[in-house]
């Protein structure tokens, strides 16, 4: 690598909740390979434990990249395989499993967002949050084509329906937002049992009030305090000294 990417301050948490009796959501922190991931799994007692866990797992061995876009093949490559690992293991049992994925990759100033189903990422920049990832959902589709109403779809029976995951299929639809790393910078990846009881207001308090250890406990605890229906992973990350404005390569696809 032939620039040094600003340091990051990070940290992740994951918790069943208070309803569900087992976790199957799964997190990576890699910030010395600039990846961060959360993964909520789908597919019943246990299976979806096993693809969430398949894809951090795979995720985990992506090593240090030698430019931006070989960060993203690298990604690509790690989720590809397990996709293929957890379609062999639904073959197997005879079931459909699953996961959401939702990932950061950040190198030479530059971020990339990856995400596969309703788990989030959040960008606040300058006291301002805005939601990165777009949910692959029915809900969000009924959205787009104006078929129902922002308030409609708060109570909407088939809000929680995803249309996109990994291990459903053999081709992976993921959806990828890029762009610079500005200083003070700070991202938050989430599945959804976070953002059923949080607001994004309350998510921007607390991730600028506090270290990134903190904000994840401080939001854990609320989503606790709030009755916690589902399994909830939030990590959450922090950019830290700015850079000095040198053209910076893309995370697009690598060719070849």
């Amino acid at each position: 690598m032939n620039d040094v990417a600003p340091p990051f301050e990070s940290f992740g948490v994951s918790h069943k909740g208070c309803v569900r009796e087992h976790n199957e959501d799964n997190y990576l922190v890699e910030p010395q390979a600039g990846l961060w991931v959360v993964a909520d799994g789908m597919g019943g007692h246990e299976a979806g434990e096993v693809a969430s866990a398949s894809i951090v797992e795979h995720l985990a061995t992506i090593g240090i990249a030698s430019s931006a876009p070989d960060l993203r093949a690298r990604f690509e490559d790690r989720l590809s395989r397990a996709n293929a690992e957890i379609r062999r293991i639904s073959q197997s049992r005879g079931i459909t499993i699953g996961s959401t994925v939702a990932a950061l990759l950040a190198m030479d100033g530059r971020f990339a967002c990856l995400w596969a189903g309703d788990s989030r990422v959040y960008l606040i920049r300058n006291g301002s949050i805005s939601q990165i990832s777009k949910d692959h959902t029915e809900v969000q589709e009924l959205l787009d084509r104006g078929m129902i109403s922002a308030a409609e779809a708060l109570t909407w029976p088939r809000r929680n329906v995803i249309t996109h995951a990994v291990g459903v299929s053999d081709e992976i639809v993921i959806d990828f937002q890029q762009g610079e790393i500005m200083p003070g910078d700070i991202f938050l990846l989430s599945t959804d049992g976070l953002t059923a009881h949080v607001t994004d207001a309350e998510i921007e308090a607390a991730a600028v009030s506090a270290t990134a250890q903190a904000a994840c406990e401080n939001l854990l605890e609320m989503v606790l305090a709030r009755g916690g229906t589902d399994n909830v992973t939030i990590v959450l990350v922090k950019a830290g000294a700015g850079r000095n404005g040198r053209q910076h390569p893309d995370l697009s696809r690598a060719e070849g």
